[in-house]
This record gives C-alpha cells, structure tokens and sequence, in this order.
C-alpha cells in the first residue's frame, strides 16, 4: 500500500429528484463529495493508503463528514475541525436536453479558512508517495492559493510525485484570476489534468487549426505544454460527447513523452448520476502511473472506471480495481456469475 495525500474541501450535496425543478422540490437527496476527496476515496478503494487533508466544521455534519470517508477507507488524521459551516452545493439533475445545473452555497465555509500553520506538511508527507489537489482549492481563497503553491513546492523537495487537476468551475472565480494562480503551479507538478479550453483560456496558448482532429488538437495543445512547462511527466483528460443528459461518448487521453495513449470510446447510456466521472478517470490515471502500470493500460483503466462511476449515485466511485478489471474484461450488459 502507497501512502496518497489528498488536499481539498468536502461538501454537502442536496440533489433534485429526475423531473424536479431545484425551486419545485420538496425533498432533496444528501451526499457528500468534493473533488479530490471523490479521487482519495477512489484510490481507496483500488488498495491505496489514503489520507485526506481538510477542515470542517465541529458539529453534525463535520462528523458526517468523517463517517464518509472512514467508510470509503480513508484517513482522517488531517481532517481538522474548526469554522462555522460545511460548504454545500445543490444539484438540480438535468434529464434529456436539459442541462444538469449546480448552485453553490460555500462561502465562508470552515476549509476557506485553513491556513499554512493549521497543517504539519513534514508530518502529512511522511512516506507519502503521491500528492493530490485541484484547481478548485485555489479558487475559494487567495490564503489558500499560497498553501497549495507551498504544499507543492514541500512535495517536490521530499520527492514526492504532485498531481493537480484543472477543474475550472466559472461559478467561482474569472477566466484571469484561474491563469494567474494557476501559472505559478506548473513548474512544480508531475502530472496534469487539463484540456483544450484550459490551454488556450488558461494558458494563453494559440488556438490550433480548425482542420486539425480533435486528437491532434490536443496533442498540439500538449506538445506545447511540454515545451513551457518540460518537468511535466503525465497530461490527461477525457473527449466527451453528449448526446444527451442521459447518454454520453466518453474516451480517455493520456499524453506521456510526446506521444498520445487513447482508450476505447465508451458509450454510456442511461446515466445514473456524471457528478464525480472525471474524479474517478483521474483516480484511475494516478493508480496506473503509481503502480506502473503500461500507459494504454493506465488510459484503459482510467476510461473504465470513469465509466461505471455514472453508473451510481453519489460524487464518488465505489468499484474496486477487481471490479473495473472484471468491467473491462467481460463488455456491457452481462450478468456475471
């Protein structure tokens, strides 16, 4: 078992019922989620030793919080309490043509006001072999924008392989405010979670020719960020095609040393609930490259276990990697005795 570190904040998710309106229902679903703690339970569950760093507040719903993760396997040693309130967001599911849509309401919530000497970095990275956050961490406070870029920095002067996941959400901070925080980042990052609209909104890349692919867009849009940021190792992210709320096309890339790894493309239909799917393709991603495992299957893998997360309701992915092997192995719609 390799020791992952997983920084972020964990919220409260009320969903709408298929066919309800958020401002109609009268009854709501609860979950708990947010995105690198869906990846830490993710990892969990495929036999990692996960510990997962984050603040909530001391009440019901923080220890909630630290039931969840328990459940799923997951440290809580660096889950600190403290704060006044638990982040939530609301989820009206979409059905159809109709868009999903979240609201958020996590302002001023108890992980906004963690700070550098709330955490012991020699102590959470002892041993640890993997370090995980998100760019949706650097968009809830500008304190927490200099502790990721520390945390990173502390990483990589102990070894330890970093991670980071785009996860632009426009609900929360300027096209501007993301580049200009997430800039600083790159150079101390091993792998990266990122796609064509980052590129060129985030990092300034020069759009390519319209006559391109839409693989060989991205392998430009990776080929020049290899050339800016050379200490980049791993760069991945999904091509998804939505046919409806209900039915995707979803085909994992994982980009390694200038060439372009693709799986299968998965046609998913009746989707039970997409809220966590690219949690559980980067969980799958950082498995394969902390196991060494061979890139195809490392994007194999990923897509698979992307794939079967809609298939639940929740933020997060409950399969084993057992599970997403048999997955892959056996194709769609079996009964498997």
């Amino acid at each position: 078992m390799r020791k992952i570190v997983t920084l972020g904040e964990i919220m409260l998710r009320l969903s709408t019922h298929a066919g309800e309106r958020l401002w109609q229902s009268d009854q709501l679903t609860m979950h708990y989620g947010g995105g690198e703690a869906n990846v830490g339970i993710s990892l969990s569950h495929f036999g990692h030793d996960v510990y997962f760093v984050s603040k909530v507040p001391d009440n019901a719903l923080g220890r909630g919080v630290n039931r969840h993760l328990q459940s799923h396997g997951v440290h809580t040693n660096y889950l600190l309490t403290g704060g006044e309130r638990l982040g939530t967001y609301y989820l009206e599911s979409g059905v159809g043509e109709r868009n999903a849509k979240v609201t958020y309401d996590r302002k001023y919530s108890s992980f906004s006001t963690l700070k550098m000497e709330d955490l012991n970095l020699e102590e959470i990275f002892h041993d640890a072999t993997l370090f995980h956050v998100s760019g949706i961490t650097l968009a809830l406070s500008p304190t927490l924008r200099e502790l990721t870029l520390l945390a990173l920095k502390k990483a990589k002067e102990k070894g330890i392989k970093t991670s980071f996941d785009f996860n632009y959400r426009a609900t929360l901070w300027s096209q501007k405010e993301a580049s200009q925080a997430i800039k600083p980042l790159l150079p101390y990052l091993d792998i990266c979670f990122c796609g064509e609209l980052d590129a060129i909104h985030l990092l300034s890349i020069e759009e390519a020719e319209d006559s391109l692919s839409e693989t060989e867009r991205l392998e430009y849009y990776y080929d020049r960020i290899k050339e800016m940021y050379p200490n980049i190792q791993y760069m991945s992210s999904t091509f998804r095609h939505v046919i409806s709320a209900s039915v995707n096309m979803l085909q994992g890339n994982l980009y390694v040393d200038g060439n372009l790894y693709q799986s299968k493309v998965h046609h998913i239909d009746q989707i039970v609930d997409r809220v966590g799917g690219g949690d559980a393709f980067a969980a799958g991603v950082l498995h394969g490259i902390v196991n060494q495992s061979s890139l195809q299957q490392i994007i194999s893998f990923a897509t698979a276990a992307s794939a079967l997360k809609h298939t639940v309701h929740g933020d997060c992915n409950t399969f084993s990697e057992k599970e997403i092997l048999e997955f892959i192995d056996n194709g769609i719609g079996k009964i498997v005795r």
